[in-house]
């Protein structure tokens, strides 16, 4: 018999107990990718919002730590535009609604001049009327419109202006109206979240701390920053990702728990047969090796299986009304390699102390024990 096969044979002897295992592992690693999965896509999906529109950077007020929740006056967006190396700006003001005739809620809404570049992104014409809205092709779906129907807003009735489809997830479950409606909706008029910021095609990375100085200067209100460090210090995103760390770091110490029993348990078990094989030449190294390749095994193939159960999961999910739009149906390579490292990490440390207790046991001692 290989040496592979004889890892296999052991795991094999003892089917049930390998199962309840691997459920186990399986079940631990597969919540921290499926918990990653979600902030790692909550993140994306933000992003996805800036990169759809090539946006450089992101101008909020100084001081906030909720950054989606920031507050600017709207004059602010013609006097960044003026900034040097400043290409376009463009204000938007962020807020959430409800279609209450729906039942549908927490739905993002962005307050947009119709006249700006940003909504000719959108690839839709503004039909000039205050009260049109536009529906995301996700939103639009789930709330079964089209263009002309009506939508009641804060007890306001609105007509849908047209449907559009964005790069990014995020939009697709949003709605978009002309700025001015939606400060007087929400009575925030003359306010904005942030202004996005395109610069001049030849400014460089290098150029970057330069052209944020000069817009900071403008105002002490003012804080600039790089799309990618405006949605990665963003106070929501810094929540879920630490909340997936503290669970990776959960499940980390139970799976190896679970790993240690298991295979501790299968050495003293086998006690007599290490005996044996010590006794007919076996190194230490190589009896280390059965215990080690053994548990490494179980956790892999619990990632394996995790994994998958974790993307089946996020998919069901992504399909639902309250997270349409929110989370990506997919579990990006990062969260996969990530979840292979834990797998790997339980592995190796479940297996430590078995592995040492077996290189431990002397062949006549084990041979008299196992009698």
């Amino acid at each position: 018999m290989s040496f592979l096969g004889f890892v296999f044979k052991n795991l094999s002897r003892r089917p049930f107990r390998t199962f309840l295992t691997l459920a186990a592992l399986a079940t631990a690693i597969g919540s921290v990718m499926a918990l990653v999965g979600v902030a790692d896509g909550f993140q994306e999906s933000f992003r996805g919002v800036y990169e759809s529109h090539r946006v450089d950077l992101v101008v909020s007020r100084q001081g906030t730590a909720d950054r989606l929740s920031s507050s600017l006056e709207d004059d602010f967006t013609a006097v960044v535009a003026n900034v040097d190396r400043v290409a376009k700006a463009a204000g938007v003001l962020l807020e959430t609604m409800s279609i209450e005739d729906q039942q549908i809620y927490g739905v993002p809404a962005m307050g947009i001049e119709t006249d700006s570049w940003m909504f000719d992104d959108y690839g839709i014409t503004p039909t000039g009327q205050t009260d049109a809205v536009y529906l995301g092709q996700n939103l639009a779906e789930r709330m079964q419109a089209k263009v002309g129907d009506a939508v009641d807003l804060f007890d306001e009735p609105f007509r849908v202006g047209g449907v559009f489809q964005s790069g990014s997830v995020w939009e697709n479950g949003s709605m978009i109206l002309p700025i001015k409606a939606l400060q007087r909706l929400t009575g925030r008029e003359g306010q904005l979240t942030y202004i996005n910021v395109i610069l001049d095609e030849d400014v460089g990375q290098s150029e970057l701390p330069a052209v944020i100085e000069k817009i900071e200067s403008v105002d002490p209100k003012l804080l600039a920053l790089a799309t990618d460090d405006f949605v990665s210090t963003d106070t929501r995103m810094k929540l879920a990702g630490s909340m997936a760390f503290m669970t990776s770091a959960i499940a980390l110490l139970v799976g190896a728990i679970g790993t240690l029993n298991t295979m501790m348990t299968s050495v003293l078990e086998r006690t007599g047969e290490i005996g044996i094989l010590r006794a007919i030449g076996w190194s230490t190294r190589r009896v280390a090796a059965i215990v080690f390749l053994e548990s490494v095994f179980l956790a892999l193939t619990a990632t394996l299986a995790g994994g998958l159960g974790a993307a089946l999961l996020l998919t069901v999910l992504s399909a639902t009304d309250s997270a349409a739009g929110v989370l990506q149906p997919s579990i990006a390579p990062s969260v996969w390699v990530r979840g292979l490292v834990i797998g790997l990490g339980i592995g190796l440390v479940g297996a430590l102390i078995p592995a040492y207790r077996a290189t431990r046991l002397h062949p006549t001692e084990a041979l008299r024990n196992q009698g």
